[in-house]
Formats: C-alpha cells, structure tokens, sequence
C-alpha cells in the first residue's frame, strides 16, 4: 500500500484547498525545500511553519515537488512548470493564476518566463 502523503493547510480540504485558495482548479500542493513538507500555498506555510518560507532553486527543478490533490501524483518542479496546467497523469486542471505566486516558491528570474527554458 503507497503511503499517503501529508499536506498541511489551514482548513485544507482533500484536494489540498485551503482558506487562502479554494477555487475549484486550486488543488496542487507544493513541498518546500526549507522542511520538505507540502503545503496547500505560501500563506499556509508561513501560519503554520516556525521559519520563512524559501524557494526552490533552479538547479533542484528536478525534484518532486508538487502534488496534484486530485490523483495524488507527485510531480517534479519542471514537469509541473511544463504541464499546461493540467495533471499529465489525472487530466485535472490546475489554476493557471498559480504563476504569478512562481517567485515565491521557485527561482525564476522573468516570473512570466516558464522556468525550465
């Protein structure tokens, strides 16, 4: 049996909404590289966390970082960053306003520039 993985959010449903986000396409979770815990967003990360938040470097692009709340896919940072906002594994979409929050959780230099090209 796969082992389930933990997302913390502040009044987080079971396809990772949160308070801050719960739009019907706002179900991914992103792990942060200062704890490796997911968490439904930023917001949720600096009520609940005991450190500021820090973004993923693009070197670690690479690492699974991203959680779809549908299917429960980890995806890597560059997978998520080139998948069109759909799950490639479910077929979920994902909120495409999620990239203007891309600063805060990856190291993009042009944050209207996807950041694995």
């Amino acid at each position: 049996m796969a082992e389930k993985t933990i997302v913390i959010g502040v009044g987080a449903d079971s396809q990772t909404r949160c308070r801050h986000y719960r739009g019907p396409l706002d179900i991914i979770a992103i792990k942060f590289p200062c704890c490796g815990i997911y968490y439904c967003c930023y917001e949720c990360h600096r009520e609940a966390a005991d450190h500021p938040a820090v973004a993923w470097k693009r070197s670690q692009f690479d690492e699974k970082a991203v959680l779809c709340g549908v299917c429960k896919k980890q995806w890597s940072i560059r997978e998520y960053l080139n998948c069109g906002n759909v799950c490639p594994a479910c077929g979920s979409g994902f909120n495409p306003g999620c990239a203007k929050h891309y600063p805060l959780y990856f190291q993009i230099s042009d944050p209207d520039q996807e950041g694995c090209k």
